[in-house]
Formats: structure tokens, C-alpha cells, sequence
């Protein structure tokens, strides 16, 4: 079967080909096995042979899965130039796809499916720092739609020139994230009570005991912004959700930098470190200050 480049003016757009992926019809694949097309987008991939790639997909309507791309580091294959990251997929499967078994799929067509240019330059890192939460975080076969959708929705603020922006849209993110594996708590009440929050006592979010009342001179959460916080992840609004972050980005980033650490381990995240390298450089003190950027 040939596969389906991508439509429009996107990456990887084909003169011809079979008929669109996002049709009112089916994919066709394999032997009459029909399988309807996945939105998806690449977090990450892995060298297979000499022509093909393992991908790890983030699908809307399975979740993580593990896909084996024929063919795809051939110079003239179509799928080459659409199998990128932070691109918005429509992707047909093998057979497989229908087997609760199978840990591999066999990747048959894939298309753009329209939405924002590839983030570029500084907006890559952030980009990545997303992917790999989402790979070591995510079981596979586990579907989050809406975990999905925000993840779409976030990868457009990245190449934002405001880093405040940046920051809440990341915030954001991670609360929706942790909220849907089930390891956030409710933001709104004592942990270990289930009291209210008082508005103006302050408060702390711990990976070990939750929100909890900390003296004023630690800092923290009012109650206010935490509550405005559930209110926004109850909501369901990505605008309300990251207007809370903004108003309590300080507190929020490294509150969350310790509860996601508490849930991934002991490893440290490649990108954070790879952030941090950077910094190193650009403070590293030059023999030529005027040349420092």
C-alpha cells in the first residue's frame, strides 16, 4: 500500500496518492482489515534498520504506542518528511492495532493534519521537556484525550517571545498532566483533612502529604491561588487554567518540579539537565566580555 503524505501545503506534501486519511472513509489496511486514522504526533523515535524507524506516538485515541515505520529513512519515502515531532498527525495502523496484545504496530500511512509550523530555536527545548514527560510518565496503550488536547494546545505558546506566557502554558501543562495519572491532589482543600483553605494563610504542595498550612515566611501558595487553581483544572478552560498559573508562577514551578520528580525517580530528566548545560555556558565567564550573548 503506498502511504499518505501529507495534505496542503504541509511537510511532506504528495502530488498523489491514495485517498486522504482524514476522509469520510476508512484507511484500508492490510488484508481488507479496516482501521480508522489516529490523531497523533511523535514524541520520539529510535533507528530500526538501515531503512526503517521505531516511533513512540502520543495518540488521542489509544494513548502512548510503540510503531514500527517501514521504509521511512529511505531518502524518497514520503514518510520521512511528515514524521516529525510537534506535528499533528492523522496515522492509519496495521492489523496489529486491533490486538490488545501486540506491543508493536505496523505503521501503514500518515498525514499532516494541519495546525501550527514546527516550533523552531529556543521553543525546541520546552518542546522536548514536554515529550519526555510524557514518555517516561504515560503507560502505554492508556488513552488521555483530554491530556492530548492540551498537550495541542500548549505546543503553539512555546515560540512565544514572552517567556511569562511560556512559563504558564508549561505550568499548565504539567498540572493537567499530573492530574490525569491520578497523582494530583484536590488543590482546594487540606490533604489530610479535606478542610477548606483559609484565602490568605499560606500553604505548600508536598509530593509526600500534599497541600498543607505553612508559616508565612515560607513562602507558597495563598489559599486564593490554590483554589483558583482547582476551580481552572475543574473548568476544563486552558485560557483560565494558565491566567491561575500566571498568578502564581514563583510557588507553582517549583512546587511542581518536586512533585514530578517524586513521581519519575531518581533519574534525572535529559532535558533539565541539557537546560542547565546551556545556562553554564552562556554564564561561563568570557575572554572577550563584549562577545558574551
Amino acid at each position: 500500500m503506498r502511504q499518505a503524505a501529507a495534505a496542503g501545503r504541509a511537510p511532506g506534501r504528495s502530488q498523489a496518492g491514495p485517498r486522504p486519511l482524514g476522509g469520510p472513509t476508512d484507511v484500508v489496511v492490510g488484508r481488507g482489515a479496516p482501521s480508522k486514522p489516529l490523531q497523533a504526533y511523535v514524541l520520539h523515535h529510535y533507528d530500526w534498520s538501515e531503512s526503517s524507524l521505531i516511533l513512540d506516538l502520543f495518540t488521542r485515541e489509544r494513548g502512548r504506542m510503540a510503531v514500527v515505520a517501514k521504509g521511512a529513512k529511505r531518502p524518497y519515502s514520503q514518510l520521512r518528511v511528515v514524521l516529525l515531532p510537534f506535528q499533528h498527525l492523522l496515522v492509519g495502523l496495521g492489523r496489529s492495532a486491533d490486538e490488545d496484545s501486540a506491543e508493536v504496530h505496523t505503521l501503514r500511512a500518515a498525514e499532516w493534519a494541519g495546525g501550527v509550523p514546527m516550533p523552531g530555536g529556543a521553543a525546541l527545548i520546552p518542546g522536548f521537556y514536554l515529550n519526555e514527560l510524557l514518555l517516561r510518565l504515560l503507560a502505554r496503550q492508556d488513552p488521555h484525550p483530554a491530556l492530548f488536547d492540551a498537550y495541542a494546545a500548549v505546543l503553539p505558546a512555546l515560540g512565544s517571545s514572552d517567556d511569562a506566557r511560556v512559563q504558564a502554558a508549561l505550568r499548565a501543562f504539567e498540572l493537567t498532566l499530573l492530574r490525569e495519572i491520578g497523582v494530583l491532589p484536590d488543590l482546594d482543600v487540606l490533604t489530610q483533612t479535606l478542610q477548606p483553605l483559609q484565602a490568605e494563610a499560606r500553604h505548600a504542595l508536598r509530593p509526600e502529604v500534599g497541600v498543607i498550612v505553612v508559616g508565612s515566611e515560607a513562602g507558597g501558595f495563598s489559599g486564593t491561588q490554590l483554589v483558583a487553581l482547582q476551580a481552572a483544572l475543574a473548568h476544563g478552560s486552558v485560557d483560565a487554567l494558565r491566567s491561575a498559573c500566571a498568578a502564581a508562577l514563583p510557588a507553582l514551578r517549583g512546587a511542581l518540579r518536586e512533585l514530578l520528580h517524586y513521581h519519575l525517580g531518581s533519574m534525572k530528566l535529559r532535558t533539565r539537565q541539557v537546560m542547565a548545560d546551556v545556562r553554564k555556558l552562556l554564564d561561563r565567564p568570557s575572554a572577550h566580555p563584549s562577545a558574551r550573548p
